[in-house]
């Protein structure tokens, strides 16, 4: 399968000496590399070959191979982070050298961000989203999200698509592409037990040599319980024995790590009493369906946490084909003291945009009242319903209801 970052990189590797891709254990970063034709050459640092050849003496590889070079797995040797900002300024002006690729390091992030600030365009990969399921890599609605288009413009220029199905299978199976493209339910199982504990416990053993692994699997499945909800560290430090702080490194562990999403609270120009607690939910739906214990989508579709899922699929789809577009954005979560809430507020380049998330087909106005309030409130000039329509549909001037399976 095609990946929509797959531009971006070619895109980014036109204008940055280097380019960064960051992502989970098996979301396709590997294979992205993959497309890099010669003379590029791939160096695995997994691979302890490759390791040694690397990690000897950072400076000197750079130095021998100063142009069209991909490390795969860089975290694994902090040290080349270094070495590579004194090779990019060697020949500063020259892009489309190297290309880093990094998982499951809360570290990596800060380093490249530092080390490299200025010489390297950062890609966020992600599982496959449904838009690269269906293999229409550019959905149309983030071109007009991006270009400011209005309600009836995105309600005009939207094509209904039948993906119902299909969008609430990839829902429950989530989108780690080697189950999904193997499409067995026994090896979906499998696959999932495999990940869990052979890459996500291995990675956080080496990566924090003190962490309790019984306590952290305990966690996972508390993380899995709540996931949807506003986090309230106290109630989580309780339930798991430990202190609040504890609890604290705990989510900014599984954050870093690109198994959780934290969404902080929207807060800026309040003009009622708001929560300022951040919000959770599992990046992947499969990953998360797994923890709960959900066998199969009609067990699902009967689960207490059913409502929370679906909304946590249609955040991590909108928050991946903007990262995918290159798109400079920040998201946040709104909710009032009274108990009104928007499920999702993108600000960017496309200005302020407050989006509800819905699981029906039909939407009520009076399930609008919040997104109509925050949109009034702050004068914003397009406010997004995301459901299971037929097709987009225009609810009033400013607020336009949009098929999850056409985004």
């Amino acid at each position: 399968m095609k990946r929509a970052c797959e531009r971006l990189l070619f895109e980014y590797l036109e204008y940055f000496p280097c380019v960064a891709i960051i992502g989970p254990r098996q979301c396709g970063k590997t294979t992205l590399l993959g497309r890099l034709s010669p003379p590029w050459q791939i160096f695995d640092l997994e691979r302890q070959s490759d390791h040694q050849v690397v990690s000897r003496d950072p400076e000197l590889f750079w130095r021998l191979h100063p142009a069209h070079v991909a490390v795969d797995e860089a975290q694994l040797c902090p040290n080349l982070f270094g070495a590579l900002r004194v090779a990019i300024d060697n020949d500063r002006q020259r892009p489309g050298r190297f290309v880093v690729t990094g998982s499951s390091s809360p570290d990596l992030l800060q380093t490249v961000s530092e080390s490299l600030a200025g010489r390297v365009g950062i890609i966020e990969m992600a599982p496959l989203a449904f838009a690269e399921v269906r293999q229409e890599l550019r959905p149309k609605f983030f071109d007009l999200l991006a270009n400011r288009a209005s309600a009836g413009e995105m309600a005009e220029s939207i094509a209904p698509a039948d993906h119902l199905s299909q969008a609430h299978d990839y829902w429950f199976r989530g989108g780690y592409p080697e189950p999904w493209l193997k499409s067995d339910r026994r090896f979906h199982s499998l696959w999932m037990n495999q990940y869990i504990g052979t890459y996500l416990y291995r990675d956080l053993a080496r990566l924090f040599s003190g962490l309790n692994e019984t306590r952290f699997r305990t966690f996972l499945q508390i993380l899995a319980g709540i996931s949807g909800t506003v986090i309230n560290y106290s109630e989580v430090a309780r339930a798991l024995g430990v202190s609040a702080p504890t609890v604290r490194d705990y989510f900014r562990i599984a954050h870093d790590t690109f198994i959780w999403r934290q969404l902080p609270a929207f807060t800026r120009d309040a003009v009622k009493r708001v929560v300022k607690h951040p919000k959770g939910y599992f990046r992947d739906t499969g990953l998360l369906h797994y923890l709960l214990r959900v066998p199969t989508l009609d067990d699902l579709l009967a689960h207490p946490a059913m409502g929370r899922s679906w909304e946590a699929l249609a955040i991590e789809e909108v928050i991946r084909g903007l990262n995918a577009s290159g798109v400079g954005f920040d998201y946040f979560y709104y909710r009032t003291g009274a108990g009104a809430e928007v499920d999702l507020v993108l600000e960017g380049e496309f200005g302020l945009v407050p989006v509800e998330i819905k699981y029906t087909q039909a939407v009520s106005p009076r399930a609008l009242k919040s997104l109509k309030s925050f949109v009034q409130e702050r004068g914003c000039r397009l406010g997004i319903v995301i459901n299971n329509d037929e097709r987009p549909r225009r609810y009033d001037d400013q607020i336009v209801g949009i098929p999850f399976s056409t985004i």
